[in-house]
């Protein structure tokens, strides 16, 4: 059986780095999940309160991640409509232009969405589409250091 966890958390471990990436999947989710697999097989020296600890971890980055946005936007100054866009185009982007359009989605989407709401200020629109890209890019940060964590501590279970 520890084979099946040992396959399953190395497959979690890698989605989850994606996941850090690519808006649609969860990466540091994935990742803690392929923490759990892994302290599951009997050669394992997970204990307790590092499967707590990380869940914790876990759980305030994936929080931040969704809040993280509309923070942003308020602070640049910008609408519902410049939140919303930001994720449609994060979601947009993924598809139409990857891995290009994952960067420039949420940028292009924030201020598409400003210019529906008040068409009159581009420069607005571009400055919340700045503050958009700016949560992107600490979202995704915040989250691939956490997957890469949790890789690195499902990988260093191999060699104790």
């Amino acid at each position: 059986m520890d084979i099946v966890w040992s396959i399953a958390a190395c497959l979690l471990a890698i989605s989850g780095i994606v996941g850090a990436v690519v808006p649609v999947l969860p990466g540091p989710v994935l990742g803690y999940c392929g923490l759990l697999c892994i302290a599951a097989a009997s050669f394992s020296e997970t204990d307790a309160a590092t499967l707590w600890i990380w869940g914790a971890i876990t759980l305030a980055v994936t929080v931040a991640d969704y809040l993280l946005p509309a923070w942003m936007a308020k602070r640049f100054g910008g609408s519902r409509a410049g939140a919303v866009g930001a994720t449609i185009g994060a979601v947009a982007g993924l598809f139409v232009f990857p891995p290009v359009g994952i960067l420039l989605g949420p940028f292009v989407g924030a201020v598409v969405g400003e210019l529906l709401h008040n068409g009159e200020d581009t420069a607005h629109a571009v400055h919340v589409g700045i503050g958009s890209f700016l949560s992107f890019v600490v979202g995704t940060g915040l989250k691939a250091v956490v997957s890469v964590a949790l890789a690195v501590l499902i990988v260093l279970q191999f060699f104790t």
